[in-house]
């Protein structure tokens, strides 16, 4: 693995032409066609979407068809739906409100979101289930509130047929409070409109990048134009570690740039005890608890704007290097950790769990340690991260994955693979192999949910292969300029 040492409330510009995005792949990846032919712009491609729920904007007078259930009465306030839930309850479905009637299709893609706030911060379950016993739940999330209205955006894929579905939010258990509920859409398909993508208008290309900050201070280089037209002008990710100093200040600050550009910023939270097993990058947070202060900030200075966010590279896939099962369900633990408050403190934000590379773990092991570390709490998993396996190698084994997490537990994720060097494929080796090449720049679909550029071309995995006397995370242009050519 290698080290890399670079280190405002929702917008809603573009929202006319990003209400109907949509990612064609994405779409097939999950079992069904796009309804038109895609016209692809900028990486995205639209589609028309079919909405399930009526009345999610509450523009009357009434609610109907949404219903109150036990310990709870409604009405329209405000252009909004207002829920008064009643205290002395205990388990959440105790106080229910919801929408029946919707039809969902075994295979399919759809798309949950809503903007919600509380009158006292809560959490509350939010589902789209059948609507009889025995209430089986393809999407089945807890979401925490406050006096902030804020929107969540949950994908999923139905694990069944049925013309009687319903969407609930089960409030029950909480004490007594007031819920606001609007804009609530339920849609085939998995909509970029409404998640960080649609909020953009494409991805951030990081102007302090390792890459762009060697060209501007070699610009008499020879190989600087060069490195700037393939490497620096492209979008990638951002990592952060504990050389990211005051974390939730690094990363607000880069997010707060890429927000104020309109572009969608990637980053990667690397800061896991016992980092990359010790190797070419080790070290990490150095407790439990010193990580989840720090990814608690780190999720801070994300807020509610939009990003995607990688996980903890490798520490999934290296549970193995870890001496005994106390110390892996302490990392499980503290993944867990990172997805929940992703989950709920991030809700503009895609997180993908790091799931190792094509030929590291067999398949049915990580599901079952991706379920562990709670990725069914976040968007889904990466694939490839720093690694060499061509798109479609990372894409035939993340359905492998994905077969084992619905066989086991009954549920399917996207899945995001890093092509920042995967140009030639793997010749087996990880540490600086020659003769590898860039690979297709970030964006949406193309095998994946997104291909991204995860890795910073040109920064070193360690002192071996090629660049032997280069320490992992520096900058080589001799590096770049060989996934340039590769050779």
């Amino acid at each position: 693995m290698s080290l890399h040492l670079n280190g405002s409330p929702l917008s809603r510009r573009s929202l006319a032409s990003a209400a109907c995005s949509l990612s064609a792949a994405l779409v097939i990846a999950c079992g069904a066609a796009p309804e038109a032919p895609p016209e692809t712009h900028e990486g995205v491609s639209s589609a028309a979407l079919t909405e399930l729920v009526v009345n999610g904007t509450f523009s009357g007078t009434t609610t109907a068809p949404w219903w109150s259930g036990p310990n709870t009465s409604s009405r329209v306030d405000a252009g909004r739906w207002r829920v008064d839930v009643a205290g002395g309850t205990v388990n959440p479905w105790d106080a229910p409100i919801g929408q029946d009637g919707i039809v969902l299709a075994n295979g399919q893609a759809y798309t949950l979101s809503f903007t919600a706030s509380a009158t006292a911060p809560v959490t509350v379950r939010a589902t789209v289930q059948l609507g009889s016993a025995p209430y089986t739940a393809p999407l089945d999330q807890q979401i925490s509130l406050d006096g902030t209205p804020r929107r969540f955006t949950f994908p999923f894929t139905s694990s069944l047929s049925t013309g009687a579905g319903q969407v609930t939010f089960q409030v029950g258990g909480r004490g007594a409070f007031t819920l606001h509920l609007d804009d609530i859409s339920l849609t085939t398909g998995s909509s970029t409109g409404s998640g960080p993508l649609g909020m953009t208008s494409g991805f951030y290309v990081d102007p302090n990048s390792n890459p762009a900050t060697w060209v501007r201070n070699n610009s008499w280089d020879s190989r600087a134009a060069r490195i700037q037209s393939a490497i620096a002008s492209r979008p990638g990710a951002r990592w952060f570690g504990n050389w990211s100093g005051d974390i939730a200040s690094a990363v607000s600050g880069f997010v707060a740039a890429a927000d104020a550009a309109d572009k969608l910023p990637v980053l990667v939270a690397y800061n896991i005890p016992g980092r990359d097993c010790g190797s070419h990058s080790g070290g990490g947070a150095g407790s439990p608890e010193a990580y989840r202060t720090w990814i608690s900030n780190f999720v801070t200075g994300l807020g509610t704007r939009p990003a995607i966010v990688i996980i903890e590279p490798d520490a999934v896939a290296q549970l193995d290097c870890l001496p005994n099962d106390t110390e892996r369900q302490t990392r499980l633990g503290l993944l867990r950790y990172a997805t929940e408050q992703l989950r709920a403190r991030a809700p503009n934000t895609w997180a993908y769990l790091d799931g190792g590379n094509a030929t590291w773990i067999a398949a049915d092991t990580m599901a079952q340690r991706l379920e562990s570390a709670g990725a069914r709490n976040i968007r889904g998993f990466a694939l490839n991260v720093s690694n060499f396996h061509t798109t479609a190698a990372s894409a035939s084994y993340a359905s492998a994955v994905n077969t084992a997490l619905n066989n086991r537990y009954g549920y399917t994720l996207p899945f995001v693979v890093d092509t920042s060097r995967n140009g030639n494929g793997s010749n087996g080796e990880w540490c600086n192999p020659g003769g590898r090449r860039l690979g297709t720049p970030s964006q949406v679909g193309g095998g994946a949910e997104l291909l991204l550029w995860v890795k910073v071309p040109g920064d070193s995995d360690g002192q071996c292969g090629i660049a032997p006397n280069t320490p992992a995370g520096t900058f080589s242009p001799d590096l770049a300029i060989r996934l340039i050519d590769g050779t």
